[in-house]
């Protein structure tokens, strides 16, 4: 993968960004020295989140086959979820004015 420092991206501009993209679909931003941040195109992006979504399903595919899921009404669920909520909320420290 392509490295850029934060120096090179400052005098270089989107052009030192597009001249290492041209050779790797990733390139990382250091900043002092520490990766810190990851540019790519918008294609590779979008074919990325796609490759996420694909997982995403594929779990839960994986999910339904192995009977990990509920079948309920709307109305259950969400009074699930509240249950849910006021449960954990019950279980967290009171917090402390400042």
């Amino acid at each position: 993968m392509s490295h850029l420092s934060a120096n090179d991206l400052k005098t270089g501009g989107v052009a030192a960004i597009a001249a290492a993209l041209a050779e790797q679909p990733e390139v990382i931003i250091s900043v002092r020295g520490k990766d810190r941040f990851v540019v790519m195109d918008m294609e590779h992006y979008h074919y990325l989140r796609e490759c996420e979504l694909d997982a995403a399903l594929a779990q839960s595919q994986a999910d339904v086959a192995a009977g990990r899921f509920v079948a309920e009404s709307a109305q259950a669920h969400v009074a699930r979820l509240d249950a849910m909520l006021v449960a954990g909320a019950s279980h967290q420290a009171p917090r402390r004015k400042a």
